[in-house]
């Protein structure tokens, strides 16, 4: 299983508008709702069932197909799992001596490979980038909804 963490300042110096924890969260369940306004590379965002604090989605992001549950865990963690496969991916927002920040965590398995294997480890590598990608396009739109007014 590969495995990334990664986090980005919410609110780094010259940002604009500075966003609070709040809004953020916003974004996070608005995302988990649909992916693609957030996501790039990210072509289907199917929501199937939601109740209470879960969504269960069908999702493809860089030509992978996936089922997704979601637990929102409000006002700190949306948590994804991949249904049928090992694997999770976690958004969090968190305090720290540089003020919020949002913080991707996923452990999956890279399809196609052998878990483990150093061709796991090329293929997770190769997909790196579109994961870290992936947060910053999520704050840059939680961005542009604020200076809209949606959030």
């Amino acid at each position: 299983m590969y495995t990334l963490s990664h986090s980005v300042e919410i609110n780094p110096a010259g940002a604009s508008p500075v966003l609070t924890r709040e809004q953020v969260w916003r974004g996070l369940e608005m995302k988990a709702v649909n992916a693609l306004p957030f996501v790039k590379g990210m072509t289907k965002c199917e929501v199937l069932e939601r109740t209470g604090n879960q969504i269960v989605r069908d999702v493809i992001f860089a030509g992978s197909q996936h089922r997704e549950r979601i637990t929102l865990h409000a006002p700190v963690q949306v948590h994804f799992e991949r249904v049928g496969e090992a694997g999770f991916i976690d958004n969090t927002i968190s305090e720290s001596e540089r003020g919020l920040l949002l913080t991707f965590t996923f452990a999956l398995t890279m399809p196609g490979t052998q878990p483990n294997s150093a061709e796991e480890r090329v293929e997770g590598d190769r997909m790196k980038h579109a994961y870290i990608g992936a947060v910053a396009a999520t704050l840059d739109r939680v961005r542009q909804m604020a200076r809209d007014g949606e959030i």
